[in-house]
């Protein structure tokens, strides 16, 4: 796959997750996928759980894609997510895909912090990368959204 394709197929996802248009986040998925959360142990195998529950989702979500980075079938985007308007957590998505379909998608999310004082002798100060056309706000799906 190429970066515009999985591009336009992440912001698709991200625009949609969350609400009553999670059908329409869930199509990059194959039938028998399976998303996971290691940092809580959540498994969810499935196109079907995964919309299950993603439709039933009670915050409003909002993405700040930063990076998209990738060949082939592996794809990695990181940026920050806001929960119901949230302080922003970021996050790492690691994308597996099979036939152009979603087939395994690794979730890690972790709130912000403060640098260290003993690495800012060793730091640079300058804003993290973002690849072409990002980063981007993505209002996602939420109760009552059509």
């Amino acid at each position: 796959m190429e970066y515009d394709e999985v591009k336009a197929i992440l912001l698709r996802h991200w625009s949609h997750t969350g609400g009553s248009n999670e059908h329409l986040a869930s199509e990059l998925y194959h039938d028998d996928a399976l998303l996971e959360f290691p940092q809580s142990g959540e498994r969810f195998r499935g196109r079907a759980k995964i919309t299950s529950w993603r439709s039933a989702y009670p915050a409003r979500l909002q993405f700040e894609p930063r990076a998209i980075r990738g060949a082939g079938d592996v794809w990695i985007a990181e940026g920050s997510i806001r929960y119901d308007e949230g302080e922003p957590m970021h996050f790492v998505k690691i994308v597996f895909f099979r036939s152009g379909l979603v087939e395994r998608e690794t979730i890690y999310i972790a709130a912000a912090f403060a640098p260290a004082e003993s690495r800012s002798a060793f730091a640079d100060e300058t804003d993290i990368e973002a690849t072409p056309g990002l980063p981007l706000l993505i209002e996602g799906g939420s109760r009552g959204k059509t």
